[in-house]
C-alpha cells in the first residue's frame, strides 16, 4: 500500500475559482472522509501496525491545505498566514519542507 492510497479527496472547487466559507455541515462531511479514509487504512494494513502514523495523517492533510490556502490567497503568504491562524515563519517553515515556497 502506498501513500497515495491513503489519500481520499473530497470534493474541489476548480483551481481558478476561489473558495467560499463552508457550512458547518460540509466542515462536518470533511471530518467524516477523512476518519473513513483513516479507517481504511488501518483495515488494509492487515493487522500491521503503522508507525508514525500521525506524522503520516499529518502530511496528508497539511500539503493540500497549504496548496488551497495559497491559491485562495494568490500566493499572498502573509494572508494565508493570517487564515492559517500561523505565524508567517512557522508558515514558510512548513511550506519549505513540502517544496511549496516561492
Amino acid at each position: 500500500m502506498s501513500v497515495q492510497d491513503f489519500q481520499n479527496p473530497v470534493s474541489q472547487n476548480p483551481a481558478n475559482q476561489e473558495c467560499t466559507p463552508q457550512p458547518a455541515e460540509e466542515i462536518s462531511q470533511l471530518s467524516h472522509a477523512v476518519k473513513h479514509s483513516i479507517r481504511r487504512y488501518l483495515y488494509e494494513l492487515d493487522g500491521a501496525h503503522p508507525n508514525n502514523m500521525y506524522e503520516l495523517v499529518l502530511k496528508q492533510i497539511e500539503q493540500p491545505l497549504f496548496e488551497a490556502i495559497l491559491e485562495h490567497t494568490k500566493g499572498n503568504q502573509s494572508r494565508a498566514a493570517e487564515l492559517l491562524g500561523l505565524n508567517r515563519g512557522t508558515l514558510r517553515k512548513k511550506l519549505r519542507s513540502y517544496n511549496l515556497h516561492k
